[in-house]
């Protein structure tokens, strides 16, 4: 299949117009697929800036790059014209000191992360690493929304290695950067026991926040709220009070917001706002809120002229 000549000049152009360029699904700040997320979690922890394209926005473009690179799959990367490849390629380049000298980037720093292994954790540990075949260890990988997670599996050589006593734990250069004083425990709990993390440079938790409050702090400018309820819910029951909406047309915005804005996310009694408010956080917003009881207590506590339904 051959690519209209048309199409193929609009890849140029953008190409053309910027060294490094992302063809991935989504934005940087809302990514629609885990591959994209993790390319663009990798030069977001490089680079200031650079372009990207949403395939997903522009199907001619999502099936030209790939007959334009012959590369079957998105995310893409390209760098001054030349196409890099995609997550996996991004991230083996990462590790491996290649990706910064392609940037024009110093060095990067492989100084290993300082881990906090309790005596309980690092007993199960030493009882799993017992069991391994040689040439296996224990990999930690945190992603750009700083979920932790621990596998067993070969070394490869070009990790950074932190080590815990006799404890030795391989990540790659982004999850070193993002794992620095984090503490590992081992818990017991009703579903089982397991490793449990704190890592302090996560964004901190969600916060619950009433309606008078919430309220206040609108009408002052301390605060952006957002309304994440259907566009019928909210015809129902207008909040008279400055808000946004969430959607898929002001996600994208809302994210690229300054990570330390303060965001209380409302709707109707509190639950679906909770999951948005964490989505959010994840993102790397550090004052989050969750507005308690939704705009049904609003009518109630604050302004009894809002329909209830």
């Amino acid at each position: 299949m051959s690519l209209d000549p048309a199409l193929r000049q609009r890849i140029e152009d953008i190409l053309s117009s910027h060294d490094v360029v992302l063809f991935m699904k989504g934005t940087p700040q809302a990514p629609r697929c885990g591959f994209s997320a993790k390319a663009a979690g990798i030069l977001d922890s490089l680079l200031d800036r650079y372009h990207t394209v949403d395939v997903l926005a522009d199907p001619e473009i999502r099936e030209g790059i790939k007959l334009y690179g012959n590369w079957p799959t998105i995310p893409q990367l390209y760098v001054k014209g030349e196409l890099v490849g995609g997550s996996d390629i991004i991230e083996s380049m990462l590790n491996e000191g290649q990706l910064h000298a392609l940037l024009g980037l110093p060095e990067p720093d492989r100084t290993p992360p300082t881990l906090h292994i309790s005596e309980r954790a690092a007993d199960a540990i030493l009882e799993a690493l017992g069991q391994v075949e040689d040439g296996v260890g224990l990999h930690l990988t945190v992603d750009p929304r700083y979920n932790a997670q621990f596998h067993l599996r070969a070394i490869e050589g070009h990790e950074i290695v932190a080590e815990c006593g006799p404890i030795r734990v391989h990540l790659d250069l982004a999850s070193a950067s993002r794992a620095h004083g984090m503490e590992i425990d081992w818990v017991d709990g009703p579903h089982g026991s397991g490793l449990s993390v704190r890592n302090p440079n996560a964004p901190p938790p969600v916060a619950s926040l009433d309606v008078v409050e919430m309220d206040r702090m609108a009408r002052a400018g301390e605060l952006t709220v957002v309304d994440v309820r259907s566009a019928a819910d909210r015809a129902r029951a207008s909040l008279p009070i400055p808000h946004r909406v969430l959607d898929e047309d002001s996600l994208p915005q809302l994210a690229a917001l300054p990570k330390d804005t303060p965001l209380a996310f409302l709707c109707h009694h509190g639950m679906s706002s909770r999951s948005a408010a964490e989505h959010f956080r994840q993102l790397g917003f550090r004052r989050v809120y969750n507005v308690e009881g939704g705009i049904d207590r609003y009518a109630q506590e604050v302004d009894p002229s809002v329909p209830r339904y």
